[in-house]
């Protein structure tokens, strides 16, 4: 079957998207869709951490006021993982170390920053980090499931060939070289004159696994919670798990230097192991204890 040269195609779920735009034209400034829609699933997230600081009858303000300084350090933290995983290019290319507009945020630097910017947040401000970051990581995973959908935009952050019912076929010309690997090149298809990689969406993935995850946690938040701490720690069980094995099909992964040990793969079997201990120890001390908020 022939596509007419379409940008995008999901041939196994007849999907077509003829032209896909990545970015909008404001008074002859470029601004990306990655951007923009990072920037909702900002608003997005700061909204449902306030919903939830409602329902444990907390000061929304507090979030909203945590939210400004973290999410400034949480991009700076992005970056500076980025930038340290791919040193080789940024030693010998220092002016780009600061040039963000061509890529180059890792979700995990991001995370990182985050929780560090919660505990010096709540020192200074004398409130319970573990408190603050059970309903933090709410508005978190919110963000983190529309800030993929800047992937899908950016035609990035996609695994190895694959033909299941969820295959994405992507115009060749619109992928950056380095992101297709050798399996892809040999997996290339042709169409009616232009050449496609079709590939696993790992951006999907990696969203609908994050929703799946928001959903537990709000409800086990409302009706099993037993310590402070204890939502915190369940997200990084969950995005950790999903992240382990998302991460194991993409093709841009940033590796542990020396190695060819996908950097996130590894950090993210760490975070499991260390939050299901966690939870199971707290879970053993806490048993029989009422339910809080």
């Amino acid at each position: 079957m022939t596509y007419n040269g379409a940008d995008l195609i999901f041939p196994n779920l007849g999907i077509v998207i003829q032209d896909l735009p990545n970015h909008i034209t404001v008074f002859g400034y470029r601004i990306a869709f990655y951007g923009i829609i990072i920037g909702i699933g900002m608003l997005l997230g700061i909204w449902v951490a306030c919903i939830d600081a409602k329902r444990r009858g907390q000061d929304p303000d507090i979030y909203i006021d945590f939210a400004l300084y973290a999410i400034i350090i949480s991009v700076i933290g992005a970056r500076i993982y980025y930038v340290a995983f791919e040193w080789d290019y940024y030693s010998a290319h220092p002016a780009e170390i600061i040039n963000i507009r061509n890529g180059g945020l890792a979700i995990y630097g991001g995370i990182i920053a985050a929780f560090a910017t919660a505990f010096v947040y709540t020192r200074i401000k004398k409130l319970s980090f573990f408190s603050l970051a059970d309903t933090g990581v709410l508005g978190l995973i919110t963000g983190q499931i529309l800030g993929r959908w800047g992937n899908f935009f950016n035609c990035e952050a996609f695994g190895g060939y694959t033909d299941n019912l969820f295959a994405m076929r992507i115009k060749e010309s619109l992928v950056n070289p380095s992101m297709i690997s050798e399996e892809l090149k040999a997996h290339l298809i042709n169409d009616g004159g232009i050449t496609y990689i079709q590939v696993h969406p790992t951006f999907l993935y990696e969203s609908v696994w994050n929703l799946c995850a928001l959903i537990f946690l709000v409800w086990f938040a409302s009706r099993r919670k037993k310590w402070n701490g204890q939502i915190a720690v369940m997200y990084l069980l969950l995005y950790g798990i999903g992240r382990f094995f998302i991460e194991g099909l993409r093709t841009d992964q940033l590796l542990i230097p020396g190695t060819a040990v996908a950097v996130s793969q590894a950090l993210s079997a760490v975070l499991v192991i260390f939050a299901a201990a966690v939870l199971i120890m707290m879970g053993r001390r806490t048993k029989g204890k009422p339910y809080i908020k």
